[in-house]
């Protein structure tokens, strides 16, 4: 039987999302009313049977390492096995759309050839979406590739930094591109390779760390059996502020929420008992999502709220994202807003944006 272990990428961020990232990783950016986007990848794992997972950190790793801790939450704070912070590299050039850079895993050389296991599922956190490795590990093993690389077909162009797969017939991939072609297979920042392969590279490329192990792959297609596995389920990209926007509203469907959010592989993250929320008098709340701990007053339509959020009497909040501990004062209005934690919105401003292209307000800021 295939042995895996999990390697989650999170040596990345970028600098389109308007001030959510300045002083966190893309990992730790909350999400849909309690999580963070490291949640994902990481209960994806452990839901799959991955006992063994490593986290590769950025540079700015405090709100990281403050959610996931020891990885208790997913049961990764264990004897054998568990979760292992691997370091991850501040030096050289790095691309905006580089994901999984080979000088990380040369770094980490050590936690690959101590894991002993026979496939590494490596994961980035930009894509929220609810997989189960063990079947891309029977595709991968029925194929005998060496790289399998995961893709939804049908996505259209959502950033110039997404790569799109070509394949035959019978799966194989033959060209790794920026731009689509007319099925439209976007590599959804999840592969499985041999362990020994991936060793492999890092010893082979040591003197090219600054490469992206996606550039290694697409430049030895020929030399290798390089297949896809088509996911069908729901995918939210989050790539920039617009995106990561459309990936919250996109709970609001029921659909959605009963794909991604399943009892049998269930989304785990950092517990934070709360109060549940209160509805004061002439409050209003449609197609929403309100986390615990809030005091409503307010009218809520369409919209994400965090836990500890305070959205005061006449406030109208329509279309947005609140993040924790925010306030919203009195008939205060926000449209198409992205709340960062601990903002005061102070009673009767109004402040809209649309949703291409929402406003986003930074944390702790008073406006």
């Amino acid at each position: 039987m295939t042995t895996m272990v999990g390697l989650v990428s999170a040596n990345y961020n970028r600098n389109t999302f308007d001030g959510l990232t300045e002083d966190r990783p893309v990992a730790s950016l909350p999400f849909g009313g309690r999580y963070r986007l490291v949640d994902f990848p990481l209960s994806n794992m452990v839901n799959s049977g991955i006992i063994t997972v490593g986290l590769i950190t950025p540079y700015l790793y405090r709100s990281l390492m403050d959610h996931v801790g020891v990885g208790k939450e997913w049961a990764l704070s264990r004897k054998v096995g568990g979760m292992f912070i691997l370091p991850g590299s501040i030096y050289g050039l790095k691309s905006m759309n580089s994901k999984f850079l080979l000088r990380d895993l040369i770094q980490n050389r050590p936690f690959l050839e101590r894991a002993g296991a026979d496939v590494i599922a490596v994961s980035g956190v930009d894509k929220v979406m609810n997989i189960d490795y063990r079947e891309v590990a029977k595709a991968h093993e029925a194929s005998g590739a060496d790289i399998t690389l995961i893709y939804k077909e049908g996505m259209a162009p959502a950033d110039p930094g997404e790569q799109y797969l070509e394949l035959t017939d019978t799966g194989r991939v033959t060209a790794i591109r920026s731009t689509p072609d007319e099925h439209k297979r976007c590599f959804i920042s999840s592969f499985l390779i041999n362990s020994d392969l991936l060793l492999s590279f890092t010893k082979w490329y040591e003197a090219l760390g600054y490469m992206d192990v996606m550039d290694i792959f697409a430049e030895n297609l020929d030399k290798m059996v390089v297949c896809g596995y088509k996911y069908d389920g729901f995918v939210g990209v989050v790539n920039d502020l617009s995106s990561y926007m459309d990936a919250n509203m996109r709970l609001l469907d029921d659909e959605v929420r009963s794909e991604l959010f399943r009892r049998d592989r269930p989304i785990t993250t950092k517990v934070q008992d709360s109060p549940p929320t209160k509805y004061l008098g002439a409050s209003s709340v449609r197609h929403s999502l309100v986390a615990s701990g809030c005091i409503i007053e307010g009218r809520v339509e369409d919209s994400i709220i965090f836990r500890g959020v305070n959205i005061k009497k006449g406030a109208v909040v329509k279309n947005c994202v609140i993040m924790q501990n925010s306030v919203i004062g009195e008939n205060a209005r926000l449209e198409n807003v992205v709340c960062d934690k601990y903002v005061n919105v102070k009673n009767g401003v109004q402040t809209s944006g649309s949703p291409e292209k929402p406003i986003a307000v930074e944390k702790r800021r008073e406006i």
